[in-house]
Formats: structure tokens, sequence, C-alpha cells
């Protein structure tokens, strides 16, 4: 067995396009409980309380929904080195970039269904004042107190018309593991669904198969409440906002999250989860396999999953 690469630390941020800034942002402040870290042109910059760096979200003006990129923080300098080095053995790379506000030099290149991605180390961690201390020293800043009150980003999670080229190239190229994978059957164990860890948490990306055949869509960005309760809580919150709630509260089979689903206004898919069911600390994983007659079974309680959350993805044919 090849020993797993732990180059990446973690997910870093997510920049959503919406046709509705000014809405959206009012979502992500009001609904989500979010900070604004700065506005530039037509893009707002936020963070949940307990994010460490700049920013996790990146909302931009566009005429339709989608995710423009997503970006990966790298363990140190030379970690993002070796990694670079590893994608410039593909057709996949780009190439260098200044950076955004919140963090340093980037280096740009697609999935293999052409997801814009983006990796890079130097980073501008978050300082509150005293507007926003809070009295734990271990914490980032302040509980909000306002809306759902997120407390981080969590996890991302895409189509992808080709679920084995992206398992394939997150493994070799990229590194972390496999820590679980739905599959046609047991004799065919073609992925239809995978799941990576880059970390102790159990993913912070998971690729699901795209059924329109579409290529580098969005599905879902999830942000992290402290407990299941804050799930039931939101539920509520939206409710009372007009929040169109897609399915959830739930508890996901695979990865046992506990889950809401929603729209935020621009039209993309968000999830607010209590996703501290499973840390992974076994030094020799091995991936948990699915079937895919075990996945229709659906969640592990709770209703079955609507259609809609293994069709729809941002953008739909129809915004193009």
């Amino acid at each position: 067995m090849n020993e797993p690469v732990w180059d990446i630390a973690h997910l870093a941020h997510v920049e959503m396009l919406t046709p509705k800034l000014d809405a959206s942002t009012r979502f992500f402040t009001d609904i989500m409980g979010m900070s604004i870290s700065a506005v530039q042109g037509d893009s707002v910059y936020l963070r949940a309380y307990d994010d460490y760096e700049h920013h996790t979200l990146k909302l931009t003006a566009h005429r339709y929904p989608g995710m423009r990129h997503f970006a990966w923080r790298m363990r140190s300098p030379q970690a993002l080195a070796r990694r670079v080095a590893a994608i410039e053995q593909t057709n996949l790379g780009i190439g260098w970039n200044e950076g955004d506000l919140g963090h340093g030099p980037a280096y740009q290149f697609q999935s293999p269904d052409g997801h814009l991605t983006e990796m890079y180390f130097e980073t501008e961690k978050y300082h509150c004042g005293p507007h926003d201390q809070s009295a734990l020293k271990n914490t980032a800043s302040r509980f909000p107190g306002r809306g759902i009150n997120v407390r981080r980003i969590d996890h991302l999670n895409l189509f992808s018309s080709d679920v084995q080229a992206f398992r394939d190239f997150q493994l070799n190229t990229l590194g972390g593991i496999l820590t679980e994978t739905i599959v046609d059957n047991a004799t065919d164990l073609n992925p239809k669904a995978v799941w990576f860890m880059v970390n102790s948490k159990s993913y912070d990306l998971a690729v699901t198969e795209d059924y329109l055949g579409m290529k580098g869509r969005f599905h879902h960005v999830t942000y992290a409440v402290n407990s299941r309760e804050e799930v039931l809580i939101a539920a509520d919150i939206c409710l009372e906002n007009g929040i169109f709630i897609e399915t959830g509260p739930h508890k996901h089979t695979i990865q046992q999250t506990f889950f809401l689903y929603i729209y935020e206004p621009g039209g993309n898919r968000v999830e607010i989860a209590n996703t501290t069911a499973r840390l992974i600390v076994d030094p020799d994983y091995k991936t948990v396999v699915w079937t895919q007659e075990e996945r229709k079974k659906g969640q592990a309680w709770g209703l079955a999953t609507v259609s809609s959350f293994h069709t729809k993805g941002t953008p739909m044919p129809e915004d193009l």
C-alpha cells in the first residue's frame, strides 16, 4: 500500500456566483450569522465566527449561480511546492497568480471535470477587534448571536461527469485518503460518489455523479454548527424567513452527518450540519464501500432523499 500524502491542510474557501448579490449577502449575514471581512468590486468576502482565515466564502455577482473556484490551504510552503510539481506532470495545471484578499500567491489548476481550483500556503489570519473579541482565547471571534450562528466552513460537494477520474486525480496527485464511496454493486466497483479526507475530519470534499452529464458543476457548500439542536433551530429560522428547505433535518447514513439542505436567494444549495459524528484517527483505515442498492435505502433515519438532491446543481442547463 502506498503511504498517503498529507500535503493538504483543509478546505480553505469557496467562491460562489450569485445573480442576486445583495440578497445573497443578506442571507449569509442575517440568516447564516456570518460576518463580512471585506467588499471589493463585485465581490463580498465572509467568514463564520470560528473560521481562522480572512474569509471562507467569496460571493461574486454573476448572471447565473454556481461556483467560480474553491481553494485548498496547504500544510507548508514545501507541501505546496510538492503538489505543484505533481500537478505539472498532468495536463491540468494553469499556473500561479498573485493571490486575493486574505491570502498570498496561489497555484491554479482544474479538476479532471473542469472545476477551477487553487492552493496556497500564505494566509491572513483573522484578527478580531473589541467588537467581536471572544471571552474564549481559543475561539477566532465571539459567538455572533445572530441567525443560525454557523461556526466554520466544513466541506464542499461537487458534481462530476467522471467520478473515477476525479477520484484518481485527487488520491494520486493531490493526496489524502478515500473514506467512503458508493459503487454500482459488489462486483462492479465503478464509483458513483466519493468522500475525501485530508486531515482527521472524515471528509473535506465529496464528489458525486452528475446525472445530467454536465461538467464542473457545484452541488453545495456546508457550514457546521455546534449541535443537532442548532440544526433543528436553523430549520425554524429558515421557515420564518421564507428560505426554501430542500430536505431535512435528517441523518445521513454515509458519514453520519445530521443535516439541513436549503437554497440561498441566488440559487445555490447550502447545507447546515452537525458534522462531529466521525473523526478518523486509524492510521491504516480502510475505505467503507456502499453499493447502489444499499444507498437506495435512503437516510439513516428521516425521509427518503428527494430526487432534486441527485439532479440539481448549479448552474442548471437553463441558466447557460
